[in-house]
């Protein structure tokens, strides 16, 4: 099944998130490798594609997992989380309709 992982980062962590960016992304291109990860992207802090010093205010990912427990222990282990860059993550079930 599918699952949504929606992050929010913490005040002024553009610093941290760039420092863990490459270890975040090791972990996204192991799902992508597995054919798991449909999508991942920071959350722009402002109204641009490069939002420059303004940084990000989190991160979407949709991927499969076995369950929504196992999503949630992936989640847990996000270098990000881990470094205090996000400062929430919710996890739920997602259902895809478009595109088929």
């Amino acid at each position: 099944m599918l699952y949504v992982i929606l992050a929010e980062d913490a005040p002024d962590t553009l610093k941290l998130r760039l420092e863990n960016r490459p270890a975040h992304l090791k972990r996204l291109e192991a799902l992508q490798e597995e054919g798991r990860l449909v999508l991942a992207g920071p959350l722009p802090a402002i109204d641009s594609p490069d939002p420059g010093p303004a940084g990000f205010s989190g991160s979407l990912i949709v991927a499969e997992f076995q369950d929504l427990e196992s999503a949630r222990r992936w989640a847990a282990k996000d270098p990000y989380l881990l470094a205090g860059v996000y400062a929430r993550v919710t996890v739920k079930p997602f259902l895809q309709v478009f595109p088929k």
